[in-house]
């Protein structure tokens, strides 16, 4: 929901490097007549949403029972845990063939409750109240997937494979806080750096290796179990108050082994009208191997500390898998 799009230089330049690419690997595939929209659309959903990926990112967005944040200010309430818990209501892919090769947005619409359990109380860590704020974020993707079989369209089927697919991106439609700026330290002393979460592709399948670092196109992140990894997000927020960043991550496809911590405000820089503001936090990978999504949600300090304040949100998520 990142509303960014690529440029039509950017896009002309993407096209034609993934077509020389498909040009080289795939000469032999298979031509015929064209599946109906609607039969596609359902193979390319089938398939979009079975990849780590995506699958990955709902058990983390969606929070549930990872409410375990502590903090206390002088402001009107006191929260004690916080957690959104969210539901997917619509999904939609919408796309445009180049060849044999599908070229379009992922586009999943969450209905969210924001729980913050509060106190009245500065000097306490007594839950007084549960405060619910209903709320709607839409969250994208692009997606690059290749024609595998002309000839047996059925949306059963899995006639189409992910070449590459970037990172989630989406918040509510009206936001006075925006993530800018993403940086995941690596073990071997790299970095991966996202600025647009819609423009940095993960490559997936055959295009795994073949164009790292080209054009914003990578690997999805790795790290072995137990290991200490350390994120740094800037955020350009309209409010000079300490924003309220989480982090939320190693969920497995079901939900389990969720954890949630809050970014250290890092620096704070006025600039235009708001300020620039950079956070860091640093988690411990889970001890057992498979996919997870690290999911960075930003709220202005208003929407968690007052009662009253509607939410106001920004969403990024990074994949990563941790190996055996």
């Amino acid at each position: 929901m990142n509303r960014k799009l690529l440029d039509a230089k950017k896009m002309f330049a993407f096209l034609v490097s993934v077509s020389i690419l498909l040009l080289v690997g795939c000469n032999n595939s298979p031509t015929g007549p064209q599946a109906s929209l609607s039969t596609a659309n359902q193979a390319m959903l089938k398939v979009i949403e079975s990849d780590s990926a995506v699958a990955s990112f709902t058990p983390n967005y969606n929070e549930e029972s990872a409410m375990s944040i502590i903090g206390k200010t002088t402001t009107a309430i006191y929260p004690v845990r916080v957690g959104q818990k969210m539901r997917l209501v619509s999904k939609n892919f919408t796309y445009t063939m180049v060849g044999d090769t599908a070229f379009g947005t992922y586009t999943a619409t969450f209905e969210g409750v924001l729980y913050v359990a509060a106190s009245y109380d500065s000097s306490t860590r007594t839950q007084d109240t549960v405060i619910q704020k209903p709320f709607t974020t839409v969250i994208t993707r692009k997606v690059v997937l290749l024609k595998l079989n002309n000839n047996n369209y059925d949306s059963t089927n899995f006639d189409w494979r992910v070449l590459a697919i970037s990172l989630p991106d989406g918040g509510t439609l009206n936001s006075n806080i925006m993530i800018t700026k993403l940086t995941m330290f690596m073990p071997d002393g790299s970095a991966v750096i996202i600025n647009d979460p819609n423009d940095y592709y993960l490559m997936r399948g055959q295009m795994q290796g073949r164009m790292h670092a080209h054009m914003g196109w990578g690997n999805m992140p790795g790290f072995i179990r137990n290991q200490k990894v350390t994120i740094q997000v800037t955020v350009s927020s309209a409010y000079a108050d300490t924003d309220f960043v989480t982090l939320t991550y190693g969920a497995d496809m079901n939900g389990m082994h969720r954890e949630k911590l809050k970014f250290n405000l890092v620096s704070s820089t006025p600039s235009g009208s708001g300020y620039v503001k950079v956070y860091e936090r640093s988690f411990v990978t889970r001890s057992f191997p498979g996919f997870s999504t690290a999911v960075i949600n930003a709220f202005p300090r208003q929407v968690v500390y007052d009662d009253s304040t509607p939410v106001e949100s920004d969403t990024w998520g990074v994949p990563y898998f941790v190996e055996r």
